[in-house]
């Protein structure tokens, strides 16, 4: 084997397995099945190590998905290059309606080599642990909304109609303290959904604050602090445009 040719490899990554398929680096060359191997890091680890026998240079690719990139990490700790991509923009022949794992792996790898795959930023660790936390600030808001729905909804049915400008202020909360019914059951309905609200806004407050403090440690604490200049932005929209995007790149007029 040539040690300046390439492989490419396709990975079809799923929670238990990946599927994979390599890819001569000739433009014509062979595009074959290679085989299903476990997701744990250790098989990941012999696969690379069998294809890196060959002396070629390794380029490997999955696509950007639940499973995370950890496998990318693992790949590129091992001296190899590796692209994420998006699934999106992945092209597909008209009629393919036909998916595999292995017929994704094959895939993959051949349009790995005719650099027809867009890949995808992947952040690193502290990076995407600041996005996990603000995603779970996000679930948290999405909790309080549904919580609210919730009470609002049973309210309703019953013909309790809040008269006022704005729910969920001092005198919305004054009106739900008296609001009762005759049957025990539905005042303790009442009183669950109320503590539901007052349970997913403390959480919600709580995570608020972790991200603000997380802002002090982070290295793109100041393009949060940045974005929050512009008229609008505050705190949570600046964090979650970072975490989600990274630092855009403005260019500077001549």
């Amino acid at each position: 084997m040539d040690k300046d040719s390439e492989l490419f490899v396709g990975l079809d990554t799923s929670k238990l397995k990946i599927s994979v398929a390599v890819a001569d680096g000739e433009r014509n060359g062979e595009v074959r099945f290679f085989g299903d191997i476990s997701a744990e890091p250790a098989s990941v680890a012999s696969m690379v190590a069998k294809l890196a026998k060959r002396g070629c240079k390794l380029h490997f690719c999955y696509e950007a998905g639940p499973t995370g990139y950890e496998l990318y990490r693992q790949i590129i700790g091992l001296g190899h290059c590796c692209s994420v991509v998006a699934p999106s923009l992945i092209p597909r022949r008209p009629g393919d309606r036909v998916k595999t794992n292995r017929r994704d792996a094959v895939s993959l790898a051949r349009l790995h080599r005719a650099g027809e795959l867009t890949s995808v930023w992947v952040p690193d660790e502290t990076h995407e642990a600041v996005r996990d936390l603000v995603r779970a600030r996000e679930v948290a808001n999405d909790g309080l909304r549904k919580a609210r729905q919730h009470l609002q909804s049973f309210l309703l049915r019953h013909g309790r109609i809040y008269a006022g400008r704005a729910p969920w202020t001092r005198v919305h909360s004054r009106w739900l303290a008296v609001q009762s019914f005759e049957h025990p059951a539905q005042n303790i309905v009442l009183a669950e959904y109320i503590q539901a609200i007052e349970d997913a806004a403390v959480r919600l407050d709580r995570l608020t604050k972790q991200v603000s403090e997380a802002m002090s440690s982070w290295s793109m604490g100041p393009v949060v602090e940045a974005y929050q200049a512009m008229r609008g932005v505050a705190l949570i929209t600046a964090v979650t445009f970072v975490v989600e995007i990274g630092d855009v790149p403005m260019s500077v007029a001549d």
